[in-house]
């Protein structure tokens, strides 16, 4: 099982970059896919997270309005929009999976994942 995220990049403020998070070794078809950023000395931040079978989404109040997540018709991919980039958002994104539903509080927080890929950095500059 192998998690991928990739589309990171740098941008300035203002800008748009789209992520994507593609598996080997399984299905997303019945799990929750989550992004998660994290910067040096700070905790992992869960940033939004989609329930494929229901298509669920959900999103951390620094990004709502500017983040959509998504997944492709074959639901083997999962995508981060990301727009209206401020200096704050720059991290390391990381996808992640797990197998199982939840509310926001629970899809958003890293502990019930157990599938993360390597991730991919993102640099917003001012």
């Amino acid at each position: 099982v192998q998690l991928q995220a990739y589309g990171g990049g740098f941008v300035q403020a203002g800008g748009s970059l789209r992520l994507s998070c593609a598996a080997t070794g399984f299905y997303f078809d019945d799990r929750t896919i989550g992004w998660f950023r994290q910067v040096p000395g700070k905790e992992r931040e869960g940033v939004s997270s989609i329930s494929i079978p229901y298509g669920r989404t959900y999103y951390s109040d620094s990004v709502k309005g500017r983040f959509t997540i998504s997944t492709n018709s074959a639901r083997d991919t999962v995508n981060l929009e990301m727009n209206g980039l401020k200096p704050e958002d720059t991290a390391v994104y990381y996808c992640a999976a797990f197998d199982g539903f939840g509310s926001a509080g629970r899809v958003l927080g890293a502990d019930v994942y157990n599938y993360w890929g390597k991730g991919t950095l993102v640099t917003v500059s001012s």
